[in-house]
């Protein structure tokens, strides 16, 4: 249960409802994990560390469970997460060459983030709308039938927004 952490560099206090709540509730890990990773946008170290201390759940566990399940993050995720679908419709009606504009446009591959924190770029195996291949989701929201140029105004405006907006 011992971690090695390095300086605590997360505001713990904000996990403790969550703690008190499910801590002691057995099978509650992936519960704890999601409500954290809501809480931080992925699951720093010293979080992790934190939840292995107040459930006892020894740390290469809690890390077993994090690295498992490809819905938590282990790093900070820009402000707009780029989900690429990579399933067999997606690529055979050009997915490859949306995740070439989206590197082109952006500068950044699968699991990178833009230098200025905007874009992170995820290719998952299946976002379930086959029928709008090639498809990408960001924050949540759709966009099908996706062209190379498609994609590029796609992010060109959500980058223009986020300016706007800051």
């Amino acid at each position: 249960m011992n971690c090695t952490c390095n300086a605590n560099q997360s505001d713990l206090s904000l996990l403790d409802g969550v703690l008190d709540t499910y801590g002691d509730v057995p099978g509650s890990l992936i519960t704890i994990l999601q409500h954290a990773q809501e809480i931080y946008g992925y699951l720093p170290q010293d979080v992790i560390c934190r939840i292995s201390e107040r459930t006892g759940v020894p740390t290469a566990k809690v890390m077993g469970v994090a690295t498992f399940y490809t819905q938590f993050r282990l790093q900070p995720v820009g402000k707009y997460l780029i989900m690429l679908c990579k399933g067999t419709a997606c690529h055979v009606n050009g997915s490859d060459a949306i995740e070439k504009a989206i590197a082109e446009a952006l500068g950044i591959h699968d699991g990178e983030t833009t230098e200025d924190g905007l874009f992170t770029l995820k290719n998952v195996a299946c976002l379930g709308c086959c029928s709008l291949s090639p498809v990408m989701m960001i924050n949540g929201e759709t966009y099908g039938t996706l062209t190379p140029d498609k994609t590029k105004k796609i992010l060109a405006d959500l980058a223009a927004a986020a300016k706007e907006g800051a």
